[in-house]
């Protein structure tokens, strides 16, 4: 019988200014600044229950979980070794009481996900449409990069199925998928918000935040966004706000 494959070698790092330790793997897909911003975007409150869709190694939730202290969340992914490190991530983070992930296939999500009962829904997806992109021959990159079985409409209805009444979804997508994004939300959720996340200075955005709210009809709003860095490279105090001291983003 062959020996079981040895787990991945993983790196240990900090989120948040060091309240968030991440252990993630050294190869494939690394959590970097877009699920704290993912995070700094989700209006939860204390008591309240977030589902944390696509979740990898728990990045987002634990930068969520920091923030609102008493907040509750659950997370999903479909592979079962970043599961794995998002439940130790989890534990490393004392964070077992309010916080936990689970294994399973959003087209065929586990039973113990009841819909109708978050009150709200986050997501960093893959960003690149199935057949418009070489994937990388790292599995685990390309899972996270392009979209599999579940194109992007079928994370929107997911999540708004998980959804309490007027909750909100927030996705963190690329900016040049925007078209995509919106069409995908048009008709099933309104109060829409497009959040640009700007390079610097008279850049264009490479990252959209996008967030709407379910049966809800008030028309779409485009806001100002943030910028992230500084003509020398640097964040900006507005940026920093949000990957340090945990801020939350005023969409």
């Amino acid at each position: 019988m062959n020996a079981p494959a040895p787990p991945p070698p993983v790196s240990e790092d900090r989120l948040l200014g060091g309240r968030v330790l991440l252990r993630q793997p050294t190869e494939g897909a690394r959590a970097a600044i877009d699920p704290v911003f993912l995070a700094a975007a989700v209006p939860a409150g204390p008591q309240q229950l977030v589902l944390d869709v696509g979740c990898g190694t728990g990045a987002a939730m634990l930068c969520l979980a920091a923030r609102v202290p008493q907040c509750r969340i659950v997370g999903l992914d479909a592979q079962r070794d970043l599961v794995r490190l998002a439940g130790e991530n989890i534990a490393l983070n004392d964070m077992g009481d309010r916080l936990s992930a689970i294994h399973g296939d959003l087209l065929r999500p586990p039973p113990r996900l009841a819909p109708g009962s978050f009150d709200h829904v986050m997501a960093n997806p893959p960003f690149a449409a199935r057949g418009r992109h070489t994937p990388s021959p790292n599995a685990a990159r390309a899972a996270a990069a392009v979209e599999g079985d579940a194109d992007f409409g079928q994370w929107v209805r997911f999540a708004l199925h998980m959804l309490r009444a007027r909750g909100t979804i927030t996705f963190i997508h690329r900016a040049d998928r925007i078209d995509a994004v919106l069409g995908a939300i048009a008709g099933h959720a309104g109060e829409v918000v497009v959040y640009p996340l700007w390079p610097g200075q008279g850049r264009a955005a490479r990252r959209v935040l996008v967030r709407a709210r379910k049966q809800n009809a008030a028309p779409a709003r485009l806001a100002a966004g943030l910028v992230l860095h500084e003509a020398d490279g640097r964040f900006t105090a507005a940026a920093e706000a949000v990957l340090r001291h945990a801020e939350a983003l005023e969409m």
